[in-house]
């Protein structure tokens, strides 16, 4: 359910191991519902958040061909459901959970397409060209998450995939300098042209006008779809329901740090404590409202 596209402080791919992964969840609020969870199902969303990490480590930071190394981990992918042994020490971790939890292989195919892209796709034109690139690097999360609990229904799927690109626009709207800065600008350009901003107006240490008006529009664009997909906290049970609800209550904590930042995304934090997002969690599991 949450984005795979997150990115803390990096190290190089090739020094990632599990002490680093760990280190990098807790600067997310990835580890909030975590708590909450019996041991397997934290080890099970820990492998897929290993293996999402480690993809995305390679698309945005590797030194070599990231082209031919993506292949190389979908040829390594591949192998957990041709029977085969993966090479790779993350994909083997990642195998016990697929196989425990019969596991299909698309949702992580499409990690690997996402990361693809990114090699040749710096710009989108709208709004619906950059929801389609959501659908690869971070709805597939959410399906990962929703089979690992045995509740990925068409129902609870389309809800997911709401939340899960909104949870991705909220990030690349927290992350538009640094983004900027590394060659790439999500804010679609369609919209940078209606608002009247440059992509040199990325580039200032704090927003202008028009930049802080676009970004108060996407910002709420982004809180739109967050909200049509809250419903999917109603719909699933147990842990399920509970991990869900951490990624939802992230989402909506991201939000009003957002919203307090009143559009100036380039000087002022924007990033919720995880005491924040605890409570909305909680204030999500006391919701009993009518699901339709």
């Amino acid at each position: 359910m949450a984005s795979s596209r997150h990115r803390p402080p990096r190290t190089a791919p090739s020094s990632i191991d599990e002490g680093a992964l760990r280190t990098r969840e807790n600067a997310e609020n990835f580890p909030v519902a975590l708590r909450f969870l019996p041991r397997q199902h934290r080890d099970d969303l820990h492998a897929i958040y290993a293996y999402a990490r480690m993809v995305d480590e390679i698309g945005d930071a590797y030194t070599g061909d990231r082209t031919a190394r993506l292949r190389e981990v979908a040829a390594d992918l591949g192998t957990i459901w041709s029977g085969g042994q993966p090479s790779d020490a993350i994909v083997r971790k990642l195998a016990l959970t697929v196989r425990e939890r019969g596991m299909s292989a698309e949702p992580f195919e499409r990690l690997i397409e996402a990361n693809l892209l990114d090699q040749v796709v710096s710009r989108y034109e709208t709004f619906d060209d950059l929801r389609g690139y959501c659908a690869l690097s971070a709805d597939p999360v959410g399906r990962m998450v929703l089979e690992i609990f045995g509740q990925a229904t068409p129902e609870a799927i389309a809800r997911s995939d709401q939340v899960c690109t909104a949870l991705q626009l909220l990030e690349h709207w927290q992350d538009v300098g640094e983004d900027r800065r590394a060659g790439r600008v999500y804010l679609p350009q369609e919209d940078l042209r209606r608002y009247g901003v440059s992509e040199r107006d990325l580039d200032q240490s704090s927003a202008g006008r028009r930049l802080r008006e676009l970004m108060r529009f996407e910002i709420e664009r982004a809180a739109g779809l967050l909200g049509e997909g809250t419903a999917i906290v109603q719909h699933l049970q147990g842990w399920g329901r509970i991990s869900v609800a951490g990624f939802v209550a992230g989402g909506q904590a991201t939000v009003s740090a957002l919203r307090r930042a009143d559009g100036d995304v380039l000087d002022r934090s924007a990033r919720p404590s995880q005491l924040t997002t605890a409570i909305r969690i909680l204030g999500l599991l006391a919701s009993r409202r009518s699901v339709r």
